[in-house]
This record gives C-alpha cells, sequence and structure tokens, in this order.
C-alpha cells in the first residue's frame, strides 16, 4: 500500500465519520419522526459508503474489495426503501408531522379516527 492511498483512505474515513456525525445531530435535533428517518437514511448511507470505499481502497484482497462494493451497492438499494417504508407505516399509525411541514400529500392515507374522537392519538416523536 502506497502512502498516496492510505492518505486517500483517511480522507474517505473522515468524510464518512462526518456523514455519520450528520446524520446523528440530525436524529437529535430534527422536529418529527420523518425528518429524522430522512437524516438517518441519507447521511448515514453516504457515511457507511465512504468508509466502506476507504476499505476497498486499502484493501490488499479482491474478495475483500468486492465485499466492500457489494455492501455499498447493498446500502445504496436497501436504505431509501426501508426509510420509505418507516415512513409510510408511521404515517398510516397516525405519527403527526410537525406543525411546520409546508405540505401533506397523502391526507387522505391516515388511520380513520379512533373511538375517543382524537385521531392524531400518537405523540410526536
Amino acid at each position: 500500500m502506497t502512502a498516496v492511498g492510505n492518505l486517500l483512505a483517511s480522507v474517505f474515513v473522515i468524510l464518512g465519520a462526518m456523514f455519520a456525525l450528520v446524520a446523528s445531530v440530525g436524529i437529535l435535533r430534527l422536529p418529527d419522526f420523518y425528518t429524522r428517518v430522512h437524516a438517518a437514511s441519507k447521511a448515514g448511507t453516504i457515511g457507511s459508503a465512504l468508509a466502506l470505499v476507504a476499505l476497498a481502497i486499502v484493501s490488499v484482497q479482491t474478495a475483500e474489495v468486492l465485499r466492500a462494493i457489494a455492501a455499498i451497492v447493498f446500502f445504496f438499494l436497501t436504505a431509501p426503501i426501508a426509510a420509505h417504508l418507516l415512513g409510510k407505516a408511521a404515517y398510516s399509525a397516525g405519527y403527526r408531522m410537525w406543525s411546520g411541514s409546508v405540505l401533506d400529500e397523502m391526507p387522505d392515507a391516515r388511520r380513520p379516527e379512533t373511538d375517543d374522537g382524537d385521531p392524531n392519538q400518537r405523540p410526536i416523536l
């Protein structure tokens, strides 16, 4: 492994850690479940992919490089789908959107009102 490869891998690890930090701060600071899921899926996926790129750069075996590439493809295929399904399930279960949200494109998809007449029975997470 050359010094340039180690330096490049270090840059990718630092960038990946920064994206992971952005994802964790987003989970802590964003106002509702939907924006938190968005932060975790998008920034977390990119952070993980950058760390795996660093692994592929410093790896000396072809099998390790192929596994890293396969993991990156897996993350990019599954994380957006999982985030979408989590958001849709939370919306159907009645979790309210943040009051500052501008647009609700699925107002008819909410669960019917409960017996006590409160359509927003779930707390904001």
